[in-house]
């Protein structure tokens, strides 16, 4: 087992490797490049540095996923999600950037493709694998909660969460590929101890984050796009569904949480008091970087924050 776990990440690795010096020049040829908001006057020098660098480490997961899908058939519906809200990601990108609309697919649409995307999960889980969709509550000692028909709408409302998380912590050089990253490696280790068959899904994709970090760390050549972090949402949630603890994404995803958390409260705030703010910038990582944090300790910070609540989480899955 620990054989095939290191052979997934080491060929998403390899191929996300070679694949990032052949699409960087690519998307820079085709001028798919980033647009920054003005209020961050330290981001201007990223304006035009190239976006939708979900095309280097995504082909590196489906490919990888493909040869490992013949003896973990489970990780199916898990690269049906990913590959699923990539799509969406890239279709979003591709408007915004190529096509230069700049509000890309408008709301509804996206909303619309996302809950598609999301009842072809549902309807795989539900019928076609063993997966029931009953909830490993935390530190129960292995108690589960099965909320019945009420379960339907709560995936959906955990998948659409989880996947604008992610699209919204993706505002700084590796900050999303690194917390990723982290709650990936939980993902190996709870699928390992729950008996989930799924860890080389998780394994696969922190391979390819690793070898996409190499261009995405600061300062970054590359970004990931809706392409990336709209499939990176899909994955962490279909991850957290095939192994029954969806409960955990608010333990190991916090900073996901927090972000969604931010952007809610300022755009309520925003609009019931007709202008003010509660932070300096939403999502919250902005708001930090105002005040004076540089890019690298912002990622420090909410990578080590990741770290503990992975810990927490692995807590977690025992009990107390």
């Amino acid at each position: 087992m620990t054989v095939s776990l290191c052979i997934s990440f080491v060929v998403a690795f390899i191929i996300a490797l070679i694949l990032g010096p052949i699409m960087i020049p690519l998307l820079k040829k085709l001028k798919v490049g980033n647009t920054e908001r003005e209020e961050l006057k330290s981001h201007q020098i990223k304006v035009g540095t190239p976006t939708m660098g979900g095309l280097i480490f995504l082909p590196a997961i489906l490919i990888t996923s493909i040869i490992f899908s013949f003896s973990c058939p489970k990780i199916v519906p898990i690269i049906v999600l990913t590959m699923g809200f990539g799509i969406i990601g890239f279709i979003d990108d591709y408007l915004k950037v190529v096509l230069r609309r700049s509000d890309g697919l408008i709301a509804w649409q996206k909303l619309l493709l996302q809950i598609i995307v999301t009842t072809i999960f549902l309807v795989y889980l539900v019928f076609y694998t063993d997966v029931s969709l009953a909830m490993l509550l935390p530190f129960s000692g292995g108690q589960y909660i099965d909320l019945g028909w009420v379960a339907i709408p709560v995936l959906y409302i955990a998948v659409l969460g989880t996947v604008n998380g992610v699209n919204f912590t993706d505002g700084l050089d590796g900050l999303a590929t690194t917390v990723t990253i982290i709650v990936a490696t939980f993902f190996v280790y709870a699928s390992l101890v729950i008996g989930g068959h799924v860890e080389s899904m998780a394994a696969m994709t922190a391979g390819a984050l690793v070898a996409f970090l190499i261009y995405n760390a600061f300062p970054a050549k590359v970004f990931m796009g809706d392409t990336g972090s709209l499939a990176l949402g899909g994955f962490v949630v279909g991850m957290a569904y095939m192994l029954q603890i969806p409960l955990f994404i608010l333990i190991v995803g916090f900073i996901y949480l927090i972000e969604v958390i931010s952007v809610i409260l300022q755009v309520g705030y925003f609009k019931l008091t007709h202008g003010k703010r509660i932070f300096r910038m939403a999502p919250i990582h902005h708001h930090f970087e105002l005040g004076g944090w540089s890019e690298k300790k912002v990622v420090a910070v909410f990578s080590i924050v990741t770290i503990c609540m992975c810990v927490v989480g692995v807590i977690g899955l025992f009990g107390v």
